[in-house]
């Protein structure tokens, strides 16, 4: 089957390398000259696999007013804001205040997770690929009692899922970390054993290759125009190459995978994707004294700043910016980035001379990412991971090649579906832990096997529902 994955970011690269590996003929589109040179380019570094956790945090609502006026808040906001950035955060409001959405999707995102994790260090098993990669973990700091105490709570949701993890003293903080000598507040960490790191623009780049090798072809420098479809399939796709003539494709299947700029595909086929870009930034830099560097990934909750080693470079990340795609970067963006790495590392690096990134996340205002079937039988979504695309993509490029090949997925994607929304009923099988999407009035859920002790997100027994109502 020839498949045509639209954008070449990490998700559109390792999905074609799954699609490539169960045999098929992958044709990937890419309107930058090269792959990863959007969000993958210069993202935190993470591989996260136990950090998932939905945009759309009840926890979060009360805190983000006051970041919005703190000069070195970790949340900003255009003035005025647009039309979308109010619909995006409305949107994420009615998210957030509903009852019980937040944990299931929570568990649904680190089931994911795990899977990425699995499916992750089977390709690096397979191909060894330079992009500065390591597994040594990573540190959540905590820089009051209160951020300590609510570490030990997701330590607990850790241990019922299977997730290495541990809570560290201060001292042990320091025996991990002998760099951190900054006086940044520190009552302890949370730390993510398994959890890994990695240059993402690099391996997507080295991945891209790998594919090339194996036969997928990669068109750069083309700009997808729409898909071309009847009421039933999508039957090619219409690009624009950089020659500026217009070529259609013929494909069996396209999987869309173009971050922020995945709606455009849809829209016309009747699905809004609703993917806001938030904004986020980076910076890279060469390492002065390596001793005094980070042994691998902290993330620094005084500040919101994540700093990663990368070999002989650090990169350190922060802000969650809500200003459509303005790509300016201002200065006092990147001086509370040097903040909190002088904080935690004085002297690792020379923070002045570093390559500064800004780019924008394919947030969804619930939080989990779209992975599923579109609205023809043979379109695909694998987008809108949000912060977490680097971290999710081997396990999202897993999935939606088993959907494509008609196998059960190996993680429930009833939290990923694409057309989800405020309107839908989220329900928990107790048994098996998997989260159910029902509208009310529809005569079927999506996992009729899990019909049996149904608990409503909504603190009402599901009971309410009988065999012959869910079919």
């Amino acid at each position: 089957m020839h498949i045509i994955v639209v954008g070449a970011g990490v998700v559109g690269v390792t999905t074609a390398y799954e699609l490539q590996s169960r045999g098929h003929q992958v044709t990937v589109l890419e309107r930058h000259s090269a792959a990863g040179n959007e969000t993958s380019k210069g993202n935190a570094a993470q591989r996260s696999y136990g950090v998932v956790y939905p945009w759309a945090d009840p926890s979060m609502v009360l805190k983000a007013i006051p970041w919005l006026f703190k000069k070195d808040g970790p949340l900003k906001m255009s003035v005025p804001p647009s039309m979308e950035t109010l619909r995006f955060m409305f949107a994420t409001l009615r998210y957030a205040w509903s009852p019980g959405l937040f944990g299931l999707n929570k568990r649904a995102m680190i089931r994911l997770g795990i899977h990425s994790r699995e499916r992750f260090l089977a390709l690096e098993k397979e191909l060894d690929l330079p992009f500065d990669g390591g597994h040594q973990g990573l540190l959540h700091l905590a820089s009051t009692p209160e951020t300590l105490e609510n570490y030990r709570e997701t330590q607990r949701l850790l241990d019922e899922l299977g997730i290495p993890s541990r809570l560290l003293t201060p001292e042990q903080v320091r025996e991990a970390e002998p760099g951190m000598i900054g006086d940044g507040p520190l009552y302890g960490a949370l730390s993510y054993d398994t959890d890994g790191t990695g240059d993402c623009h690099l391996f997507s780049r080295e991945l891209a290759k790998a594919c090339e090798t194996k036969g997928v072809q990669f068109r750069y420098n083309t700009e997808t125009e729409h898909l071309v479809a009847d009421d039933r399939r999508v039957t090619g796709v219409t690009i624009r190459k950089d020659d500026g003539t217009s070529e259609t494709l013929e494909a069996d299947a396209v999987v869309v995978s173009a971050g922020c700029w995945s709606g455009h595909l849809t829209r016309p086929l009747g699905l809004e994707l609703p993917i806001y870009p938030v904004k986020g930034y980076s910076f890279t830099v060469p390492l002065k004294d390596p001793g005094r560097a980070p042994v691998s990934t902290i993330h620094d909750d005084n500040y919101k700043v994540v700093s990663t080693r990368l070999g002989e470079r650090l990169r350190a990340s922060g802000f969650v910016e809500l200003d459509d795609f303005n790509r300016d970067i201002p200065e006092a963006r990147l001086a509370t980035i040097r903040k909190s790495v002088e904080s935690r590392f004085p002297g690792c690096a020379d923070l002045e001379a570093a390559e500064t990134w800004t780019g924008f996340r394919p947030m969804t205002p619930d939080g989990p990412a779209i992975i599923g079937r579109g609205p023809r039988e043979n379109l695909f979504l694998n987008t809108g991971h949000g912060t977490f695309g680097w971290t999710l993509s081997a396990g999202s490029a897993s999935v939606i090649s088993q959907l494509i090949d008609g196998e059960a997925p190996s993680v429930c994607l009833d939290a990923f579906r694409p057309g989800r929304g405020p309107g839908l009923h989220l329900l928990e099988d107790e048994d098996h832990g998997l989260p159910i999407h029902w509208r009310p009035g529809e005569t079927r859920l999506t996992h009729p096997k899990s019909l049996p002790k149904l608990r409503s997100n909504f603190g009402r027994p599901a009971n309410i529902l009988d065999k012959e109502s869910v079919g």
